[in-house]
């Protein structure tokens, strides 16, 4: 099966799942394999339960208990992706935005991209972009040791940062307070993200929506950004 083939059965794969587990899937779900990230992007997605939490003002009430859904669907989409594509999935990171209906799940496989210059790696304004990431970083928590980033698509570039937490967030963690963590971490450093103006700028294109999650006992985070290219 090629990779194109590939995508779309994995996007309606990953549909059927989130219908029988939500009650209601998204409209359009995009995929984009790039050895060795798989990129899910999702929109037009609310259950009518979760509508009228929205309604009666519960975001937290709907992003935690989809946190933990998604958490118990891990397996069948790392299995899933495994099947199709033979990549064994090792992280996987999730992010929603509710006032656009969409969402994003990042898989990661720790297997090694072809040998020799990732040309992913190399895209116009990637310096500008780390720059651009560093800064917000250090206004919420600190710089990160590392930062490296990759154009997956025309539309998707995922950026990882590494080693970003401040001592009393790595006490937070080892406390049990992860989910506390992330959605303080998601109102904050997510809403400082969605702010910049700089990306658009950078890229020479319009943002459609930025996501952001942490792996905290890895230290380590993944921000998508999806573009909607400017037109000549």
């Amino acid at each position: 099966m090629d990779m194109k083939a590939q995508q779309t059965k994995l996007a309606n794969n990953f549909g059927k799942l989130l219908r029988d587990k939500f009650g209601k899937g998204p409209e359009v779900i995009h995929v984009t394999i790039s050895r060795p990230y798989v990129l899910v992007y999702i929109s037009g997605f609310i259950s009518p339960m979760e509508q009228a939490l929205l309604e009666q003002g519960q975001e937290l009430t709907v992003l935690t208990t989809r946190e933990y859904l998604m958490k118990s669907l891990d397996p069948e989409i790392c299995g899933q992706i495994k099947a199709l594509t033979d990549m064994e999935i090792q992280h996987m990171y999730y992010d929603w935005n509710l006032q656009n209906l969409s969402g994003v799940f990042v898989a990661i496989s720790p297997d090694s991209p072809e040998e020799g210059v990732d040309s992913r790696a190399d895209y116009e304004g990637r310096d500008e972009i780390h720059k651009e990431i560093t800064h917000i970083s250090e206004q919420a928590e600190k710089a990160p040791d590392s930062v490296y980033s990759y154009m997956l698509s025309s539309r998707s570039l995922i950026v990882i940062r590494e080693g970003i937490l401040v001592p009393i967030e790595k006490q937070l963690v080892s406390l049990g307070f992860d989910e506390t963590l992330r959605v303080a971490k998601r109102q904050l450093e997510g809403g400082m993200l969605t702010g910049s103006t700089q990306f658009s700028e950078i890229l020479d294109s319009k943002i459609q929506d930025i996501f952001v999650d942490w792996d905290f006992h890895l230290d380590k985070s993944v921000i998508t950004i999806i573009l909607k290219p400017n037109k000549a």
